[in-house]
């Protein structure tokens, strides 16, 4: 099972299980994942230390733009 917040893998035995009145099912591996997305809401793309934006990086080519030479 992994993190809905940050994708980090969660030992069994450990996390939190977070339960929304319409049915949605999260799981937090930290009190830090869950404050920033149900209090602070915050979105895991948009936060640097989170899996998620590591692998959007990784997935997003970089721009080469070459310069003309006359």
């Amino acid at each position: 099972m992994n993190c809905t917040f940050c994708g980090e893998s969660i030992p069994k035995g450990t996390g939190k299980m977070y339960v929304k009145v319409d049915g949605k099912v999260f799981y937090f591996c930290a009190t830090k994942c869950e404050k920033n997305m149900l209090k602070l809401g915050k979105k895991p793309h948009a936060t640097r230390w989170t899996k998620i934006t590591h692998n959007l990086k990784k997935t997003t080519p970089k721009s080469t733009t070459k310069s003309k030479s006359k």
